[in-house]
């Protein structure tokens, strides 16, 4: 038995050493735009771009590598969206905070996060969301990547009189034109079982996008670049104790915490990684490996790390263990110094990617009982509101309350895990506490 066999468990889990490859590549394709999102931006809040982009690449690298080996998962790890925009625009820029008080808040949610997952709390949590809730998750997630997807393509708009609208597909939407033609490339390739389908149709897009100009290629290209050092242990613990420091550090800790959640659950429900119980498997160490990269990137100057919901894209490429993991770190590690390189691919190149995973996704709604209105419901509403809150944490809370309230008026509220209610009075005041400012 191979090394790779026994360590990662590629037969038990019905994979290959080249799938594993495959689907690990074409996760850090799906989400390599954090090297350059996230040092743009958290650097208006003082921090240096070089430095950010580093200690992005690095606990992206880390994190992801606890993962695999910790839980075994294909899942990966980098700072995330949302939470640095909190990290700049909220905590900077509207509270007047030091950029060293918000990483100061990133680290303790991190440590606490350590001592949660040691526990078992944050696991606990998970399981205690309902089956129907956690298929309903699965979906959620495949349309809220759709939309990412259209989104950064600039496939959609928002126009008077429509929220949401297709642009027109022409040389003036040219990235949303070789979108759509990459989506076309992709679906036919997959169709043919294609190995590496979603992988090649990434790169043919990226091709296909030179005539077009929404590829370009910068004079004197050079694809090596030196990196630059990160912003060490950049720290403020005077305000450790004030209520606007609880404020901060909370709202990282809560959506943080779901947001990681309703990737595990979603991706677990896609890939079929679950135990006996059908909870997902290795989860405890799959909880580790975020708090582990937010403590680590906190010390490297970058805000909090979280699992990426595009890891379902390595998924659908056939990733089913920590391998995938370990190919998308070691991609993390080589990015350091080839940004150049991994620049040149286009948003409209991974978007087709994203789309595609999002149709993959939703097959989990057949498995969800809507005959049961009790059910049904709170399934709806968790689909509903990922995409058009646009946050993952969004449509686990108002999911989770609708479970609750649906099961009071079906009178069958004995038939509700005590977590579960725990967990609805915990989102109902956050929504009262979000009201009142």
């Amino acid at each position: 038995m191979s090394f790779l066999e026994k360590r990662f468990q590629l037969s038990s889990r019905k994979t290959t050493v080249n799938r594993e490859i495959v689907g690990g590549i074409t996760t850090f394709l799906a989400m390599s735009y954090i090297l350059a999102v996230n040092p743009s931006i958290l650097s208006p809040a003082g921090l240096s771009w070089g430095g950010v982009f580093t200690a992005t690449a690095l606990s992206s690298c880390v994190a992801t590598l606890v993962m695999a080996f910790l839980a075994n998962l294909p899942i990966a790890l980098a700072p995330g969206l949302g939470l640095n925009a909190f990290f700049t625009y909220t905590v900077v820029m509207s509270m007047k905070c030091s950029p060293a008080f918000a990483l100061t808040a990133v680290l303790l949610e991190g440590l606490l996060f350590i001592l949660l997952s040691l526990f078992g709390i944050r696991e606990a949590i998970i399981k205690s969301i309902p089956v129907n809730l956690r298929k309903a998750v699965a979906v959620g997630i495949g349309l809220f990547i759709t939309l990412i997807g259209l989104s950064n393509a600039g496939i959609t708009t928002g126009e008077a009189g429509t929220p949401l609208a297709f642009v027109n597909l022409n040389m003036s939407h040219a990235s949303a034109l070789v979108a759509i033609l990459g989506l076309v490339i992709t679906i036919a390739l997959y169709t043919m079982k294609t190995p590496g389908a979603i992988l090649l149709g990434i790169v043919l897009t990226t091709i296909l996008g030179i005539p077009f100009g929404v590829t370009t290629i910068p004079e004197n290209f050079k694809p090596f670049s030196a990196p630059e050092s990160p912003i060490l242990f950049h720290f403020e613990w005077q305000n450790v104790f004030t209520v606007k420091f609880f404020v901060v550090f909370f709202t990282f800790l809560f959506t943080d915490l779901f947001d990681t959640i309703g990737t595990l659950l979603g991706v677990a429900e896609q890939a079929n990684l679950k135990d006996k119980s059908g909870n997902v498997a290795n989860a405890k160490g799959a909880l580790m490996a975020d708090a582990v990269g937010t403590v680590f990137g906190a010390c490297l100057g970058t805000s909090t790390v979280t699992s990426f919901v595009e890891s379902s894209s390595g998924v659908a490429a056939g990733a089913r263990t920590g391998l995938a993991s370990v190919v998308t770190a070691l991609l993390f590690l080589v990015a350091l110094f080839l940004s150049p390189l991994f620049a040149l691919i286009p948003s409209a190149a991974t978007a087709p990617a994203l789309i595609f995973v999002g149709f993959l996704m939703m097959r989990s709604v057949i498995g969800i009982d809507f005959t049961d209105i009790s059910e049904g419901i709170p399934a709806f509403i968790t689909i509903m509101a990922m995409p058009f809150s646009y946050s993952i944490s969004k449509g686990i809370a108002f999911g989770i309350i609708a479970y609750a309230l649906t099961k009071i008026f079906a009178k069958k509220a004995k038939d509700v895990p005590l977590v579960t209610w725990v967990l609805a009075f915990v989102f109902l005041l956050d929504i009262i506490f979000e009201a009142a400012k």
